[in-house]
């Protein structure tokens, strides 16, 4: 399945959130919808999922109008809407209820979750008498119900310890394995930069890239090599460089260079016991949004 966004928009009180925003995610390869809070991806979840109606623009799946009604979606909003004074067994099986399954299956599918995440001793317990991350592991549970093959997860990893956002990475990579089409956002660039075969990167309304990972990440190291070495001897190693005519830029204790070969003969075979690693860079999420989006994105 291809789900396509074409340019969307959407106004509230007469300013534009979103403008024009446009990209496609694919079954059986996860994407990050990526941006700093308030930069248009929950309001691009509400519209695809029709809580409120874009201004223009259309969702597509596999060619058609995209109606969630129709088909087997899995959703789980930034903001929980879940009961509080309901125990966990039953509302799941009251959501899985809604989503068409029959009660005995409800029960089996509802169980099965809670175990999934580690939440069977709780099945007899409120919402509200748990932790803030037991609770996102609620929410998430309810939104792989009924075994959509839609999945659109808006902030999943907040509230989420380490441990229990290792659970969760599993159970992405299980749902993307079976073929899923599966998007999330976040602004937590290296659970992105982990889990995600592609990313959409968005800031103030507008998308500022998307595509695979991996071909972003090589296109903008543009055949970029790197030397990291000792602080020490960083400025050694570049004026060593320079006299070797080999041509660089510096960042701290990395010397950037287009000429690996030179690179290698000219500096690593002088100074073999200063360099700590050096290779083909590739920029993280962080380098790449940051010159993306300007400089006060480091909080993205």
């Amino acid at each position: 399945m291809i789900l396509e966004i074409r340019q969307i928009r959407k106004s509230f009180g007469g300013r534009e959130v979103l403008h024009g925003t446009s990209f496609q995610v694919t079954s059986g390869r996860a994407m990050g919808f990526l941006g700093r809070n308030g930069a248009g991806k929950s309001t691009t979840f509400r519209c695809l999922m029709q809580v409120f109606r874009q201004d223009s623009g259309e969702f597509l799946l596999d060619g058609r109008p995209f109606d969630p009604g129709k088909h087997r979606v899995g959703y789980m909003p930034e903001e929980r809407g879940m009961y509080g004074k309901v125990t966990l067994k039953d509302q799941l099986m009251y959501f899985a209820q809604l989503k068409g399954a029959s009660r005995k299956a409800a029960e089996q599918d509802a169980m099965h979750w809670l175990t999934y995440f580690g939440l069977e001793e709780f099945r007899n317990q409120n919402l509200e008498t748990l932790s803030k991350g037991n609770q996102q592991k609620v929410q998430i549970a309810q939104a792989f119900l009924c075994d959509p093959d839609i999945i659109i997860l808006d902030e999943p990893f907040s509230g989420l310890d380490p441990v229990n956002a290792q659970v969760f990475k599993t159970s992405i990579r299980e749902m993307v394995s079976r073929g899923k089409l599966l998007i999330f956002s976040s602004h937590q660039m290296a659970y992105v930069e982990e889990m995600c075969d592609d990313i959409t990167l968005i800031d103030k309304g507008t998308v500022l890239l998307t595509g695979s990972l991996e071909e972003i990440r090589t296109e903008e190291g543009r055949n970029r090599f790197f030397i990291e070495c000792r602080p020490e001897a960083a400025e050694r190693i570049a004026d060593a460089a320079v006299k070797a005519g080999i041509f660089i830029s510096r960042l701290d204790n990395q010397i950037f260079t287009e000429n690996r070969e030179d690179a290698l003969k000219g500096l690593l075979g002088r100074s073999f016991s200063d360099i700590l690693s050096c290779g083909v860079w590739r920029p993280s999420l962080q380098d790449i949004f940051i010159k993306e989006a300007g400089e006060d994105s480091h909080e993205a």
